[in-house]
């Protein structure tokens, strides 16, 4: 690499660290809010938080990546243009293929970073994840315990404690059970404690009380008690979690999935491809969006008015590469076979790009369509 290549691959990589950045920032909030109010709903603590947003962190940058990228060449394309830095390195002799040489490398560089996410940190990431919201979902602790206030950790439960000792002891509960069309019942204790069992959490009362009251008799029964016993998992539900799923399964894994891999996921070897080449494109589109960026900016020349045409011109293809790659990857999810598909997006990029350098390689076929007119008109 020469020394305008170095420079310039410098100030992408720099670009590139602070788009990513304040993309991830605005993504990760977005994602962070809905996620406390539903670990705030459970009575989750802040590590719990702290852990599953940096578990989501994986899957914001795999899609974020490339788009960091793309703003970061037309950013540095826009200022080296403006600054005369493009038409110094062009009247030395470097034709606009030449001057994509850092940008391509830039390319590989963001697609080599896309594709281990893809293909290994973000199933990773997400099996992680589903493992921890199966804890939380099962975590009874986290649920009930709740001091001082009523809680309902499902539709027709309501749980109350008025204090936990720091032995783990609670004082005075009070449960609710109204789930029922029949009956209602309620239990009251002076102490409880919560336990496992093979069975499931057991909710052990003392000293108290429990009420039925039966609501076409209108009749209420009340029984004292010293020692009570309540099974909580009826009360949560079954919280089913499949072992292994095709986005938490790495790319490898799914290329040599035995049969009993196939039958735990539930998706077919056709299947299980077109993922693997979707993560692949992913990594592509990544070199590719960069080069039509580039491209598109290389067209103007230098103008002290700026680029701003052509920045619109760039984004407006990074539209329409993205509408293209969306729409045909709902066709594959619909036909697996269809995966060739995938990287059709990614080819017309590329071909785009060819064509936008090829432009800015012959400035003089424009130059002679502008003066043709003119010359006319002298003519005549």
């Amino acid at each position: 690499m020469g020394r305008f290549d170095k420079y310039m691959l410098q100030q992408l990589l720099m670009l590139f660290g602070f788009f990513s950045l304040l993309l991830a920032l605005v993504f990760w909030v977005n994602k962070a809010v809905s996620l406390l109010d539903w670990l705030m709903g459970d009575g989750q603590s802040a590590s719990t938080f702290l852990q599953l947003t940096l578990l989501s962190l994986p899957t914001i940058l795999v899609n974020l990546l490339p788009i960091a990228a793309f703003a970061a060449v037309v950013y540095v394309t826009n200022r080296l243009s403006s600054e005369s830095e493009l038409v110094v390195v062009q009247a030395a002799g470097y034709s606009p293929y030449r001057l994509a040489r850092p940008v391509l490398f830039f390319g590989l560089i963001v697609g080599l970073m896309v594709a281990i996410l893809a293909h290994v940190l973000v199933p990773l990431s997400q099996r992680e994840l589903d493992l921890r919201r199966a804890e939380i979902a099962s975590d009874v602790t986290a649920r009930f315990l709740t001091e001082g206030s009523f809680v309902h950790p499902v539709k027709g439960i309501t749980f109350y404690v008025r204090n936990i000792s720091a032995a783990g002891e609670l004082e005075d509960v009070y449960l609710s059970n109204s789930r029922e069309k029949s009956q209602r019942q309620s239990f009251m204790a002076s102490r409880a404690l919560i336990v496992k069992d093979d069975s499931g959490p057991m909710l052990l009362m003392f000293d108290g009380m429990s009420q039925t009251y039966e609501l076409a008799a209108q009749r209420l029964s009340v029984t004292r008690f010293d020692s009570f016993s309540y099974s909580l998992s009826g009360l949560l539900g079954e919280t089913r979690t499949r072992p292994r799923t095709l986005r938490s399964t790495d790319s490898l894994a799914l290329l040599q999935a035995s049969p009993a891999l196939q039958e735990e996921i539930g998706r077919t070897p056709q299947e299980m491809f077109a993922e693997v080449t979707q993560r692949t494109n992913k990594a592509v589109q990544g070199l590719v969006i960069c080069l039509v960026g580039f491209g598109a900016l290389l067209i103007g020349g230098f103008s002290r008015f700026g680029l701003w045409r052509q920045i619109l011109l760039a984004i407006l293809l990074l539209v329409v590469v993205k509408t293209l790659d969306n729409s045909f990857g709902g066709m594959i999810d619909d036909t697996p076979s269809l995966w060739p598909l995938r990287y059709l997006a990614s080819v017309l990029a590329v071909a785009m790009a060819l064509v936008l350098m090829w432009k800015a390689a012959h400035p003089r076929l424009r130059r002679r369509k502008d003066d043709t007119p003119a010359r006319q008109g002298k003519m005549s």
